[in-house]
């Protein structure tokens, strides 16, 4: 039992770390490149309208 509580928390560390390291290197490629932020702000819109989308299909 301790022995999977230890790979599991491995395991969740290293997700982490290896989630930074893209979110840095993914902010990095926003801040110099004027077409990625271009491309990010279009993706977070269309993904916004998908999620009010769902949400409208789950109130009606």
């Amino acid at each position: 039992m301790a022995r999977n509580t230890a790979s599991v928390v491995k395991g969740v560390g290293a997700g982490l770390i290896a989630g930074m390291m893209f979110g840095f290197a993914g902010s990095a490629m926003l801040k110099e490149n004027k077409k990625y932020r271009k491309k990010a702000a279009r993706a977070m819109d269309t993904v916004e309208d998908l999620i009010d989308g769902v949400k409208d299909i789950f109130t009606k």
